[in-house]
């Protein structure tokens, strides 16, 4: 019986994934942003830009604490008015040269309150912009997530702090600005603010404040943390029967996510020139969820992209149809929500998926 030899067959090795792609594309979006964009746009619509950015920077905490983390808060304008009132603070007495500031006075206050006195020193004000974020975040993320309170009831905790938060401000004319804020900054580090070098300026460096945060967050969702945060966001309890501490890992995201919200009202304040309550309640935070939820909650780039394409299509239709903003905002949500759960990135994903299946056959 003769023995049949049979070629043996060769396996075709898999192409390793290309790892340059995301940086690729991260580079691209860098040089767009910092060479391209400030040559192609306005001073106006630069500024416009730059705000966007800001809210990119909440996005990106809110995408990594609800899309990675499963905590949906609906209270990150709380964080974003911490840090934009420490900087406003900052700025206003800045502006005042050991005087009152104008708000102040025509309130009838005669001297200086003591919460105010410190943030004459940058250095202290920009401490606090990070820290008094990071503080209360901690605090309350240590309550509540030891409790194990989570999902719709975490959400509408952080909605009454955000109303809490407005309530508290508008009701102390004489120390916060009451309604209006704190407004009518003129001189930021030395320069005017209104001044076109000084918006170009500050665009650039909330453009590469955004960068270096998504970087960050890139790094932490790689990391064994983010693999940690991922198991808890899709199995709580079994990583608490794994050994592991849910709440600690909820606590760290959390307060993660509110120092980028504190950072980015920081920035905020300089460009768009105001910080008011109306800037950080309810309504503000909803908004800033719902861009998330439009780019895709689940991809980093997803928040920030639709942080941008939310503050953009707001801007336009607020021109064009003003009466109707609200309406297509509303219903952009609910389509996304139904027909594109994974948001903007999610579908371009599917369809990036299904040209290469395509290709292949």
């Amino acid at each position: 019986m003769t023995a049949v030899l049979e070629k043996p067959t060769q396996l075709t090795p898999e192409k390793p994934p290309r790892q340059w792609k995301g940086p690729a594309v991260f580079v691209a979006v860098a040089i767009i942003a910092l060479v391209v964009m400030p040559l192609l746009l306005e001073p106006f619509r630069l500024g416009l830009l730059a705000k966007y950015l800001c809210y990119a920077i909440v996005a990106l905490g809110i995408g990594l604490a609800w899309g990675q983390g499963g905590m949906l808060t609906l209270g990150q304008g709380v964080f974003f008015g911490l840090g934009g009132y420490a900087m406003g603070m900052f700025l206003k007495l800045n502006d005042a040269g050991g005087d009152l500031p104008d708000f102040m006075v025509w309130s009838g206050v005669e001297q200086l309150p003591a919460l105010w006195a410190p943030f004459g020193n940058p250095v202290f004000a920009l401490a606090m912009v990070v820290v008094v974020p990071l503080v209360v975040a901690v605090l309350l993320g240590t309550l509540v997530f030891r409790q194990r309170v989570r999902g719709a009831y975490f959400a509408i905790l952080t909605q009454a702090l955000a109303a809490a938060m407005v309530i508290l401000l508008v009701g102390q004319q004489g120390l916060t600005g009451g309604t209006n804020g704190l407004t009518n900054f003129f001189d930021f580090f030395g320069n005017d603010v209104a001044a076109e070098s000084t918006q170009r300026g500050l665009y650039l460096t909330v453009a590469i404040v955004l960068g270096v945060l998504y970087l960050a967050a890139w790094q932490l969702v790689r990391s064994r943390f983010g693999r940690l945060l991922l198991a808890v966001r899709d199995g709580e309890d079994r990583v608490r029967f794994l050994g592991y501490n849910p709440a600690t890992v909820k606590t760290i995201t959390f307060a993660i996510s509110a120092v980028m919200a504190g950072i980015a009202g920081a920035l905020f304040v300089p460009v768009v020139g105001i910080i008011s309550p109306a800037l950080l309640g309810v309504v503000p935070s909803l908004e800033l969820v719902v861009a998330v939820a439009v780019g895709g909650r689940f991809a980093l780039a997803g928040a920030v992209l639709g942080a941008v394409v939310m503050g953009y299509a707001k801007t336009y239709f607020s021109e064009e149809l003003p009466d109707a903003w609200l309406y297509l905002q509303g219903a952009l949500f609910i389509l996304v929500m139904t027909l594109a759960p994974k948001g903007i990135v999610g579908v371009a994903a599917a369809l990036r998926g299904r040209l290469r299946k395509e290709a292949s056959a």
